[in-house]
């Protein structure tokens, strides 16, 4: 572009002043400045510092095959899929599998059970059942208040108790009456007890505890088993006020069966949804956005591919990065992919929610970014300068 020689001095100055600056690095263009040759992040990002957070830059780390043999070896034995955010959560909360939750041993009755109880030999103890009438009908529910009444034993507390436990107490009550008195206690009716299974669920709602232990798995699949928008890793179990993360997707890649916690009455189970499993791939992208991932397993080749790869037009492929923010300590991952191999680099290198994909602009292209912004200023003034204004006696304006 040649600047017309009626331009004033004062604007010719200017324009070129205004293009030196651009040459010096763009950066009066806001996000157009080059990302390339940096060993830190230029940006103090909160780092967990001890019990406190406090800005810091944080470095950047080339992607070698050495970093992702450390990043394999660092994630073995794993929590979680080895990429997953889960993993922190379950190291630094109570799991479901250990002390902080015991497991239930054997089913306690409680009020709204039904139980039916056989004395052998002696019918006129045993209601008879009839013809029409079900087991629950025939059945000796358990009061509100915990307890039941038998002929001759009288009224008993049975709420806490097993149907071993009173089977020995009735025996005990009877014994005074029945020699050798012979006893079942069965089952009838679970209705004392339930768990809450809410969330990603096919048929969310109340699932009866019964006298087979119900697991967290167990209690997902009464209810029809995962939705399609379910994340296995992040299922919230509620008990007695606190909440606890359970990562299913753990116990079938790795057995990790700890996570499979047994249930008791009340506990509330919450599929969430695979909504916060997402990674954003910006920058000199064919299609940039948002990405859902599936049961948090991506990488970054995957998530290129997925985005429609990089422009080839604009982008500069030895300067694509990976900002991961979702942990105490950020980290910036560096790629080189001027040569194809790369891209088996980037297969391996696997991303975990909220990671940040970025790829740089060629140089060239920041140039012409900046061009364009500056170019109608300078038609302007350059149309300007050679226009001939009849007020001023068709010279040019006194500025």
């Amino acid at each position: 572009m040649r600047l017309s020689s009626a331009v004033p001095d004062r604007i010719r100055r200017f324009l070129l002043a205004l293009i030196a600056s651009t040459l010096a690095g763009c950066s009066i263009v806001p996000g157009n400045q080059s990302y390339s040759n940096r060993e830190e992040s230029d940006v103090r990002l909160p780092v967990q510092q001890g019990d406190v957070l406090a800005p810091a830059n944080v470095k950047i780390k080339p992607i070698t095959a050495e970093l992702i043999i450390d990043m394999f070896k660092a994630a073995r034995p794993p929590v979680g899929d080895g990429t997953s955010a889960a993993k922190v959560a379950t190291q630094n909360s109570p799991r479901p599998g250990g002390t902080d939750i015991k497991p239930v041993p054997e089913y306690k009755l409680g009020p709204g059970d039904i139980i039916s109880i056989i004395v052998w030999d002696h019918p006129e103890l045993t209601i008879p059942a009839g013809s029409f009438r079900t087991a629950e009908q025939a059945g000796t529910v358990i009061a509100d208040d915990g307890t039941i009444f038998f002929p001759y034993a009288g009224v008993l507390k049975v709420q806490g108790k097993t149907t071993s436990e009173v089977r020995t107490l009735l025996s005990a009550k009877l014994a005074k009456y029945i020699e050798k008195v012979q006893l079942d206690v069965r089952m009838v009716a679970f209705r004392s007890q339930q768990v809450y299974v809410v969330g990603e669920v096919a048929k969310p709602g109340i699932q009866q505890v019964t006298d087979i232990p119900m697991t967290i798995l167990e209690a997902v699949n009464r209810a029809g088993g995962f939705t399609p928008e379910a994340d296995y890793s992040r299922v919230l179990l509620t008990r007695r006020g606190t909440t606890y993360l359970v990562d299913i997707q753990a116990m079938y890649d790795y057995g990790a069966t700890e996570q499979n916690a047994l249930l008791e009455q009340g506990d509330i189970v919450n599929v969430s949804d695979r909504s916060y499993n997402k990674i954003f791939v910006l920058g000199e992208i064919a299609k940039p956005g948002s990405l859902v991932m599936n049961k948090k397993r991506s990488t970054l080749a995957e998530a290129l591919s997925d985005a429609g790869y990089i422009n080839q037009n604009t982008s500069d492929p030895r300067w694509i990065y990976v900002m991961r923010g979702n942990t105490d300590t950020p980290e910036v991952f560096h790629l080189d992919s001027r040569l194809p191999d790369a891209m088996l680099l980037a297969d391996r290198f696997p991303l975990r929610p909220r990671d940040i994909v970025y790829v740089d602009a060629a140089a060239v292209v920041r140039w012409q970014r900046v061009i364009a912004n500056i170019l109608p200023t300078a038609t302007m003034l350059n149309l300007t300068s050679q226009t001939q204004f009849p007020l001023f006696g068709a010279r040019q304006p006194p500025f």
